[in-house]
């Protein structure tokens, strides 16, 4: 009897259940949701946090058939491949055919043959932690585990169903998905499984960049994905899709110098917490962790340990960082926020001479609907074993917090922009459009961000004063 814990989910299944059954064929629930209620992992209660994944010995047409009538709506997108969608009240269902697959040396797409029975279909599955099924239309709800998944889970190892060479060899982007799970579950990868991935790394470049981007993503907003990142990185993974990140292992950093780039990387990325801001992107902010100090050996082998300023890392490390987010397939959105970032993420740093209401201004009209995720990534910056240091940059980034509110609560700082529009600029200049507006609009912007809002009568007067300056 399956345990209490089970419940929720088998009652949502219920009905398609019911079907199957009447239908003489066999329907079983798969993947991570088995694993995690055998491991006590989510609320069972929260039935919408669960996926309902399912496998079936029905041949696609058959399981179309006994969804028929029941479902709200039904796709067919990849029934080459045995899968059939279906949504009821909402709720979306994957129901798939046994399948006995495997991917040819050069494709990115697997062979597809159906099969009959669960074991042959739990045995492509990637990993034997999720190669356990739970027949739902016996007598009783049973766990069908015949590659000891559940021994796996509770002795926190990643393994294959079959051997790791034939696993990867199947779907090479499951040796970038073992990371994931080693972080996640905070499991020991057999030795096997490692040797396996370090001689078969190559392979994946048949892997589409879009699926190697959504597995990295899933990575990194894990609650510790630093064991995931080292293993990409030892395992030379990531010199397949990412050759900066381990580049960064061959660079001591020249501000933290008790620890190579890499290291000091990776301990930003932990440092930025889910709940550390606000409404604050969290997997952005991940991302412009990793790929923030990307430029640093690249900068330092370009000027050859001379004097780096500020400036040089930031407009390497941009430029290194949009160029791997597009290799990658990011979206545009993606791109540009992780590359700004990235490119600010010392701003901070130089305004050494205390927060006026000038350097406010400036710092939060850099960073504009960035500022929650720069001031996230600068405090997180900050990985120096230094007490008193650590204690002083949080201070300063207090104070800056405490600046911006206080200037945001007199001056519009969010809507920062000239206290005249162009219109008015035309008009109060009997200017025609071109050049000469733009300059105008530049010559008020600064004056808004070194003096704030100073009125009508003012700002007027102070563009007069210009345009009558630039005349012959």
């Amino acid at each position: 009897m399956a345990p209490d814990r089970f419940a929720p989910i088998l009652a949502e299944l219920a009905p398609l259940t019911e079907r199957f059954a009447a239908a003489g064929k066999r329907l079983y629930l798969v993947g991570g949701t088995v694993r995690d209620l055998l491991i006590g992992r989510g609320d069972p209660t929260n039935v919408d946090a669960f996926d309902f994944d399912a496998t079936t010995d029905a041949r696609p047409d058959e399981t179309k058939a006994i969804l028929a009538g029941w479902a709200d709506a039904i796709w067919t997108q990849g029934e080459r491949f045995g899968t059939i969608g279906a949504k009821k009240n909402g709720r979306v269902y994957e129901i798939t055919t046994h399948r006995a697959e495997a991917y040819s040396p050069d494709s990115r797409k697997p062979d597809v043959a159906f099969a009959d029975a669960i074991d042959t279909d739990l045995s492509r599955r990637d990993f034997t932690i999720n190669a356990m099924a739970l027949e739902l239309t016996g007598s009783e709800p049973a766990l069908i585990d015949p590659y000891n998944g559940a021994a796996d889970l509770i002795a926190r190892a990643l393994r294959t169903p079959l051997s790791p060479t034939e696993s990867f060899s199947d779907d090479p982007l499951r040796m970038l998905r073992a990371a994931r799970f080693i972080a996640a579950l905070n499991l020991t990868p057999d030795p096997g499984l490692v040797s396996a991935v370090k001689s078969m790394a190559d392979r994946l470049k048949i892997v589409s960049q879009e699926r190697v981007q959504a597995e990295l993503d899933r990575l990194i907003v894990l609650e510790h994905p630093t064991v995931g990142l080292w293993f990409i990185v030892d395992t030379g993974l990531a010199a397949h899709f990412f050759p900066e990140l381990p580049a960064m292992s061959l660079e001591q950093d020249p501000i933290h110098r008790h620890k190579d780039v890499l290291t000091h990387t990776l301990a930003v990325v932990e440092n930025v917490r889910p709940d550390a801001y606000p409404n604050f992107d969290f997997r952005r902010t991940r991302l412009a962790a990793l790929f923030h100090d990307i430029g640093k050996p690249k900068t330092r082998s370009i000027h050859k340990g001379k004097g780096i300023t500020f400036h040089h890392h930031e407009v390497v490390g941009a430029r290194m960082t949009r160029e791997r987010m597009k290799a990658l397939k990011y979206s545009t959105e993606d791109v540009e926020a992780v590359t700004s970032l990235v490119e600010m993420h010392l701003r901070f740093h130089t305004y050494s001479m205390g927060w006026t209401d000038a350097a406010v201004r400036r710092y939060v009209r850099d960073a504009g609907p960035l500022l929650a995720e720069l001031n996230v990534l600068t405090r997180c910056d900050c990985t120096t074993r230094n007490e008193k240091k650590a204690n002083m940059l949080s201070r300063r980034m207090d104070e800056l917090e405490a600046r911006i509110e206080e200037l945001a609560a007199q001056e519009q700082l969010a809507s920062m922009r000239p206290e005249l529009d162009g219109l008015a600029v035309m008009e109060l200049l009997d200017m025609k459009p071109g050049p000469d507006v733009g300059r105008a609009l530049d010559f008020l912007m600064e004056i808004r961000l070194e003096e704030g809002l100073l009125g009508e009568e003012e700002i007027t007067r102070r563009l007069r004063a210009w345009w009558l300056a630039r005349q012959p």
